[in-house]
Formats: C-alpha cells, structure tokens, sequence
C-alpha cells in the first residue's frame, strides 16, 4: 500500500466527521437563515438583527465581550511572562493549574460560580460569619463579566505564554545591553514580538465570550439577555430556526473578521494555544 493511499484511509474519519458534524450543519444554518417559513428565498430573517431588541442584545454583548477580554488581557499578560520566566519545572505545574480547569464540563464551571454567588451562597456566607457586608452580583452584568472572565481566562494566557517562550533571549539582552531600560525593551522589541499571542488570544476569549448565552442564563438570571440568549430562544423556545439561523449568520460575520485579523498578525501561528 503506498503511502498517499494510505493517508487518504487515514484521514477518512476525520474526512466524515468533518462533513457529519460541520458542513452539513453549517449548510442547514444557511438554507435557513436565507429561506422563511414557507421554503422561498428572503433575507427577513438577517434584517431581523435590526430590530431594537435584537440591536440592545447585540450592543450588550459586544460591550461585555469588549470588557470580559480587556481584563483578561490585563490579568494575562504579566502571569504569562512571570510562567516564562520561571524554570521549566515551576512553569509546567502552573501551566498545567490553568488547563486542569479546562478539563472540567464548562456547565458545572458555571454552576460552580452561581452557587458562590447567590444571595445565601457559600461567598455571602462567609461573609455574614465575618460580619461583613454581602455581595450583590448575581443576576447583574458584573457576573456575567466574572464568569466570562473565569471561563475563558486560560485561553488569553496560553497563546500569550506560547509567544513569549519562543522569544529569543540574545534579542532582549542585547537591547539591555545597549541601554535601553526596561519600559523600552518591552514597547520595542518584547510586545511586538508577542502580538501573535495577544491577537490570538484576544480572538480566542472575544469570540465564545461573544456568542456564549450559558454565561448570561446562569449567573444573569435570565434577565440579562445577549446575542446568544436570542438565538437560543428563537431556536428552543419560539421553534423559529429560520430566525435563528439569520442572527446566527450575522454573528458568522464577527467569528469571520476575528479569524481574518488573527491571520493577518499570526500568519505562522506563532500564537497558538501550544
């Protein structure tokens, strides 16, 4: 059996996988977003994101994707260098702490954080025992925020931890020893050099943060409605995949762009997760 036969045998269940599970999906998301009720051709339902209610959903969820992915960034990026810049052993257990959590279904890591947060959780509890005032977060932006925050934490970490392991040391202690401090050789040569990573890693928190609507249900209340609560309800709730479909493409549109200008900046993928 020579070796191209071979590959093409081996490749075939990803070949069906791929085809099962993504391009006939993505295909029934098209024909519906692009078709109404009766079969005919119409774009009613991508016009549907114009709607007011559709218009606030979308506007809350860009604004607290944007957040979500700023404060990861901030808390990211110096956790990633200190990771660089401890010896391999130190770095490897502190990487491997940031992925256990990944393991875990990311529903009971929500889960996990409603029960923290509720009036009579676990948090205010201990609260009240200190004689404390209790925290009033749940059902509120705020949560949302930290459970987006938590979640996807690890994925803004990664790819920039990834970059800076990759830089190649003789470049900062030559800068060093030519004068240039600390504050320089950051801005000029450090971030520079790992703008693959943040971009990556930006796109990888930005997108789901985005598009999730478990976030939103759980630790919103339900009353806190984003871009993906809407879709989820048009699907589940009001049975109108047609709908559905049509929000669902326009936010095709978003996770298109991200991937573009993360192709633009990381055109080796020098930023991935590993």
């Amino acid at each position: 059996m020579n070796k191209n036969k071979s590959n093409r045998i081996l490749a075939g269940p990803y070949l069906f996988w791929s085809v099962a599970f993504i391009l006939i999906p993505l295909a029934m998301i098209v024909y519906y977003g692009f078709t109404n009720e009766s079969g005919g051709f119409t774009f009613a339902n991508i016009a549907e994101i114009g709607s007011p209610e559709n218009l606030k959903a979308l506007g809350l969820a860009l604004l607290l994707s944007f957040i979500s992915t700023l404060i990861c960034l901030i808390l990211a990026y110096p956790l990633a260098m200190i990771l660089s810049e401890a010896n391999v052993n130190q770095s490897s257990f502190i990487v491997m702490i940031f992925i256990l959590p990944m393991w875990m279904n990311f529903l009971l890591r929500t889960l996990a954080w409603q029960t923290l947060l509720e009036k009579n959780g676990v948090i205010n509890s201990v609260l009240d025992f200190l004689h404390m005032p209790n925290l009033q977060i749940i059902n509120t932006p705020y949560a949302i925020i930290l459970g987006m925050v938590y979640n996807f934490l690890p994925f803004m970490v990664l790819p920039i931890y990834n970059a800076l392991i990759k830089l190649d040391k003789d470049v900062i202690n030559a800068a060093r020893d030519l004068g240039a401090t600390q504050k320089q050789t950051f801005l000029k040569i450090i971030f520079p050099l790992t703008l693959p990573g943040i971009i990556s890693g930006i796109t990888m928190v930005f997108v789901p943060a985005l598009t999730t609507f478990v976030i939103s249900d759980l630790l919103g209340g339900s009353k806190i409605l984003l871009i993906g609560n809407v879709i989820e309800q048009k699907f589940k709730q009001g049975s109108n995949w047609n709908v559905g479909s049509g929000l669902s493409l326009v936010m095709m549109i978003f996770i298109l762009l991200s991937m573009a200008i993360m192709n633009k900046y990381d055109k080796d993928g020098e930023g991935g997760m590993f």
